[in-house]
Order: structure tokens, then sequence, then C-alpha cells
């Protein structure tokens, strides 16, 4: 009996299931030019895999192209500048992600303090809007302000210091790097956390001030707890970002002084593929960052689902 009714209850369950897809069949079509362009510009590409696989030769093209299996990975491994960049992609990733964590936080919950309503959406903007600027247009402004007869350089030079050539020193560099990601991206990072301070319950606030809790206080026991959760997703979900050092603003900043410590993966492959010529070298360190990339963001998010119950379906 229990049987039978089970068996019923799947045929309702699928039934019910048709006909809201017969009935969301709208829905369904808009998806459909979004898929094919996914299709075409991420799946259809990944044949090219190939090219790691080969001795290629773009007179010859890709299936015509000698095979030499894994020979341009052993090539890749015996490089010097294979570890070079990977050790650079890491230090330059891992700063990023660590000095980027806490002041979106702590600006949020500055902001979340702030009593009137038009300075903060005042600060708000202010902060939010480099990152809507690309690097291309962010990288002739950061240029300008730290070149050698740069306004940082002029400033230096008024109080008696130094003047430091911050694009050439292979050190100052990372310095700039950091500094400047961080200035474009924390202003996002504040919006969401923000949006998670919003979504706490005002009778816990009420609570703590009827027991006679301070700002400070309050901010401690309430606010921080409250957020905590997606403090700690989107913690780890940047872990699937150690291999993403950031292209955009290191290919328009950096040169060949500071190639030492600011050269990443993906400007590497740039040079390689595009400037040398050496598509199945370029496409071998390419690979090699997709695999290890891969298997991060997977990590990050069965970590993510397992402590903070977050799943991407």
């Amino acid at each position: 009996m229990s049987t039978s009714v089970t068996v019923k209850e799947k045929i309702g369950q699928g039934n019910k299931k048709a006909s809201r897809r017969r009935k969301n069949w709208q829905l369904h079509l808009m998806l459909l030019p979004g898929m094919f362009f996914i299709i075409l510009f991420r799946y259809i590409p990944l044949g090219g895999i190939t090219i790691a696989f080969k001795d290629y030769l773009p007179v010859k093209g890709i299936w015509k192209s000698s095979w030499i299996g894994l020979d341009t990975f052993r090539y890749m491994f015996r490089l010097p500048d294979t570890a070079r960049v990977l050790r650079n992609t890491l230090v330059i990733a891992v700063l990023k992600i660590i000095i980027n964590f806490p002041i979106p936080i702590i600006v949020s919950i500055m902001l979340n303090e702030v009593r009137s309503t038009k300075f903060k959406r005042t600060i708000q903007t202010i902060v939010y809007l480099p990152y809507f600027i690309s690097w291309v247009i962010l990288a002739g402004m950061i240029q300008d302000i730290f070149a050698r007869d740069g306004i940082i350089n002029q400033f230096l030079g008024l109080l008696g210091a130094k003047q430091i050539f911050f694009l050439g020193d292979k050190h100052a560099f990372i310095g700039v790097l950091i500094g400047t990601d961080v200035w474009k991206n924390f202003g996002y990072n504040t919006v969401v956390y923000l949006a998670a301070i919003t979504g706490i319950d005002e009778t816990l606030y009420e609570a703590a001030e009827i027991d006679g809790a301070g700002r400070f206080q309050k901010i401690w026991h309430v606010t921080l707890p409250g957020i905590t959760p997606i403090v700690l997703l989107m913690l780890i979900l940047s872990l699937g970002n150690v291999l993403n050092a950031g292209f955009e603003q290191i290919f328009n900043l950096y040169n060949p002084l500071v190639y030492s410590t600011a050269d990443i993966i993906d400007t590497f492959v740039y040079r390689i593929s595009l400037v040398q010529a050496n598509y199945s070298l370029g496409t071998a360190v390419g690979l090699l960052k997709s695999v290890v990339s891969f298997i991060l963001i997977v990590s990050s998010y069965l970590i993510a689902n397992r402590f903070t119950d977050y799943t991407v379906f």
C-alpha cells in the first residue's frame, strides 16, 4: 500500500514538473541565445586545447600539426620562468585576498553607523565608482601619479625624502599593485557587506541597547556575528581566485624592469603565445592554470557548502 502511494506521489510530482515546464516555456526560450553564445565562445574553442599536445604550426593548422604528446609539458616544467611566474601569481593573489578581505568589512560597518543618509550615499558612490572604471583608463592615471616626476614623488621631494621609482622598482611595484587593486575593488565588496548588515534584525540592536550596550558593543556583539556567514562565504569563495592575480591590471602597468616579481601566469602566456608565437607552450601553461583553478574552485564551493550551506545549484 505504501509502495503504491509512493509511486503515485512520484508520478504526481513528475506531472507537476512537466506542467511547470510547459507554463514557463517562454523563460526557457529566453535562455537559448545565452546558451548559444556560451557554446559558441566557451565550449567549441575547447578543441584548441590539443595545441598543447602538438608541435603547432599555424600554416598546418591544429589537426595537421604533428602530435608530440607531453613533450611541451616536460619542457614547460624545466623552464625557470615557470616556477617564477607561478610564485609571483601566488604571492600577488594571496596578498590581494588578505588585504582586500578586512577593508570592505570595516568600511561597511563604519558606513552603517553613519546617521546622515545623504552623507552615507555620497561616500558609497565615491568608493564604488572606481569599480566601474576599466584598468586601461586607471593605468594611465596611476602611471602619471607614480611616475618619477609624478605627484607622489613631488610630495616626497617637498618632505626631503628620497624619491622612489614606483613603476620600475620590483618591490615598490608590488605595493602599487596591491594598493590600487584594493582602491578599485573594495567598494563593490562594501555593498555586499552593507546588504548583509541591512538584513540583521533590528530587534537585536534594540535588545542590546536595553541591556546597556554602547555603539562599539553593538558592533561587536550584534553586527559582526550577524554578517559572519557572508564573511566566511566571501572568504571561502575567494580561494578559487588564488591563481587570478589580475591580468588587466598588471598588463597595463608592468614593464621588463619588474618581470622578476610582477610577471604572472596570464601575462607569461600572453607573451609566449602572442608575442613570441610559441602557441604550444602558451596553451600548455594556460591549460595547467585552468586545471589547478578548476580544482581550487570546486574545493572552495565544497567548503562553502560544508560550512555555510552555500550551494550553486
